[in-house]
């Protein structure tokens, strides 16, 4: 069986940059050096408020970059408008809220549906895969089925904090389990992400039937200690198994 694709997240080397207002760390150079040491796919969240992916990132990233480019966006006018003329390989979907520091949850599909499938009908015409970012839920994944997503992405956070505090993730485990295997049953190709550390990817990895992994934060800042090369390799390792 083949190992789940690592996606590494590149929007905090972008964070480093703009607290200084400055033109490096370089996203660009980070995600082709990604490319070179085997990440599988980039993933860039082009938010509303700019906060760290800038516009010029997403064009200089998709004329270099030879493997997929994930965008993460809101299923806004402008970030559609943004993505069809891009066209990014791969767009996930994602809740956002200005106030945020980070993604809070999952989409609130039950609300959103008929603006969300509106939006994947836009981006299937230009042969865009689609992904929902959402939470572990049964009826949330046969929302996104029926909007024609082509995959769901697992928000991890809960049990990833469950685990970095040493409490029980046993419920949580086998609510993503069930959700896993319900998405793979109609055909939606699963992926995970938010909040994943090398110690909850070997706790995800157990899990059966995800296809890939986008992980962002802690690969970046582990990256400081032991260099991104050093992290790739180990994050590749755990998925492996």
């Amino acid at each position: 069986m083949r190992s789940p694709r690592l996606g590494v997240n590149i929007d905090h080397v972008a964070t480093i940059r703009n607290a200084r207002g400055e033109s490096y760390p370089s996203p660009l150079r980070t995600a082709l050096l990604a490319q070179k040491l085997g990440a599988d796919s980039i993933t860039i969240h082009l938010r509303e408020d700019r906060r760290h992916i800038k516009d010029q990132d997403l064009r200089e990233i998709k004329k270099k970059l030879k493997i997929p480019l994930n965008l993460e966006m809101a299923p806004t006018k402008e970030m559609l408008k943004i993505s069809l003329k891009y066209k990014p390989e791969y767009v996930c979907i994602v809740p956002e809220k200005r106030r945020e520091v980070t993604t809070e949850g999952g989409l609130n599909l039950k609300r959103n549906s008929y603006l969300i499938k509106k939006v994947i009908r836009e981006l299937k015409k230009k042969k865009i895969r689609t992904s929902l970012f959402i939470e572990p839920d049964i009826k949330d994944i046969k929302i996104a089925k029926n909007i024609d997503a082509d995959c769901i992405e697992i928000h991890t956070g809960k049990i990833c904090n469950l685990h970095n505090k040493k409490k029980c993730t046993k419920n949580e485990f086998r609510k993503i389990q069930k959700s896993v295997n319900f998405a793979n049953s109609i055909g939606l190709e699963v992926h995970a992400g938010h909040g994943i550390t090398f110690s909850s990817a070997k706790l995800l990895s157990k899990i059966r039937g995800i296809k890939e992994f986008n992980i962002g934060h802690f690969l970046i800042g582990e990256s400081i200690f032991i260099g991104i090369k050093n992290c790739l390799k180990k994050f590749k390792k755990i998925l492996a198994k």
